[in-house]
């Protein structure tokens, strides 16, 4: 039997309301996103689908304000208690994928409307959502990014991408930019441009005397795409202009989109009042896509070029290939490329021979020790040598534990070789190291986030 289900339900409804009174029904939809499980005589149990949506949730009040709507209507001090769903059941992803196939028709019939406009000159035209598979890796970034497309500049400003190479951050924030400029009944300033483009010209401008100029043209945009924010590292001057350009669109509400590598704060060399301006929009960090949706990204790929490939070659790549949506889009065009030169439709066996090489260069059988251990160095500003070393310093420690889950993680090394790896360590030690680490990744997102950031580094520096 349950007490308080009615009141809870009765609560959703009249804070969706609210929402869609102020005409931010996205924000309800994105946000609210909670189940009822169970209720006693004073508490009611919800779920979320995650803990970083428990995080963030908590941190936006959303469970504050569920709970103080429920103690009004119920008239009882209940107590919201919130668990973590993360079940990946076969009915889960069958509803998963069923609601990513509704909004995709759904973002396809909006983007078809009438007397569509040409191209924007900045923007590549295929970058759209209709083009972009969402996963479990990706779907928060995909409806946090419609949301900013549908009402630019008062949804989400800033919005931060980021995540490895090839993961679709580009991709979502050219959708936005496609979005806003078809749909927008204003002739709107939108410009998408890469870091690097945009330190070049701003070091033209001094050059030229001409900074006015500069400032105008950034300063009075509508949107602001810029990508691969990450390039600004040690760029003091440029990070300078870029925040006072960040000060003068947030101040008219114009949106701004960007991109970089991993979690902002994580870059090094740059300035704490622009790391802290990016920072107090909503940052999304984007994973490696899962075998569902590599397969649905290749599947999807294969019908919109119209060609005829079986599904075992298509499962052979999605299986085989788990680093990044870029590479998965190389191995298809290989197999393309053959059918193009060779007018014939490949095996199984055509198509093993055709990946070989780019299979074995995405394998991790060949990642050494050293490469974990200098990627890891490098980040934590230490030596190798420190890292093998006995100190017990914190600032050698943690990253010592990290190398050490990581190497065990993605090698089949075992705990005693690892330990001579390690500067002659004991494997009881070693385990101590890899398991305390796993438990923290558990139950600190950011942590699970930075390693991930950091074996997508490990399997890059070996290419």
């Amino acid at each position: 039997m349950t007490l308080y289900k009615e009141a809870f339900d009765y609560a959703m409804k009249e804070i969706r309301s609210e929402y869609k009174n102020k005409n931010d029904e996205e924000y309800f939809i994105l946000w609210f996103n909670l189940q009822y499980v169970e209720d006693t005589i004073d508490t009611i149990t919800v779920s979320v689908k995650s803990e970083f949506l428990n995080m963030r949730m908590k941190q936006m009040g959303v469970f504050e304000t569920v709970q103080n709507k429920i103690c009004k209507i119920s008239g009882q001090n209940i107590t919201l208690n919130v668990i973590i769903d993360d079940s990946d059941t076969a009915s889960a992803q069958e509803e998963s994928k069923k609601s990513a196939e509704n909004t995709e028709k759904k973002v396809k019939t909006e983007e078809k409307v009438p007397g569509k406009k040409a191209k924007h000159p900045l923007l590549q035209e295929e970058f759209t959502f209709d083009t972009f598979v969402p996963g479990e890796n990706s779907d928060f970034a995909y409806k946090a990014s419609l949301a900013v497309a549908k009402n630019p500049g008062k949804s989400y400003n800033p919005i931060l991408l980021y995540g490895g190479s090839g993961l679709g951050k580009t991709h979502l924030m050219e959708a936005i930019g496609n979005y806003i400029y078809q749909n927008s009944t204003e002739k709107l300033k939108i410009c998408y441009l890469s870091a690097e483009t945009f330190i070049n010209e701003f070091t033209s401008s001094i050059s030229a005397k001409s900074p006015k100029a500069f400032k105008d043209k950034y300063r009075n945009l509508d949107v602001l795409l810029l990508d691969d924010i990450h390039f600004l590292s040690g760029k003091e001057a440029t990070q300078e202009e870029l925040f006072y350009t960040f000060n003068a669109l947030h101040e008219k509400n114009a949106q701004m989109v960007f991109t970089c590598d991993r979690p902002i704060k994580e870059i090094k060399n740059m300035a704490n009042r622009l790391v802290s301006r990016l920072s107090n929009g909503l940052c999304i960090d984007l994973q490696p896509p899962n075998y569902e949706t590599r397969y649905a990204i290749l599947q999807k790929k294969v019908q919109q070029k119209g060609i005829d490939l079986s599904p075992e070659i298509i499962e052979y790549i999605a299986k085989n290939i788990e680093t990044n949506v870029r590479e998965l889009e190389s191995a298809l065009q290989n197999i393309i490329g053959y059918m193009d030169l060779t007018g014939q439709k490949p095996s199984i066996d055509d198509a093993k021979r055709l990946l070989k090489d780019l299979l074995s260069s995405n394998s991790v059988e060949n990642i050494s020790i050293d490469v974990i251990q200098k990627v890891i160095a490098e980040n934590y500003q230490i030596s190798v040598s420190d890292l093998k070393s006995k100190k017990r310093d914190k600032k050698f420690v943690i990253p010592r534990q990290i190398a050490i889950y990581i190497a065990r993680t993605i090698t089949e090394i075992s705990y005693t070789e690892l330990g001579i790896e390690f500067g002659g360590k004991d494997h009881s030690t070693i385990m101590h190291a890899y398991e305390k680490v796993e438990e923290q990744a558990k139950i600190d997102p950011s942590l699970n986030s930075k390693i991930e950031l950091f074996i997508r580094e490990i399997k890059e520096y070996k290419k």
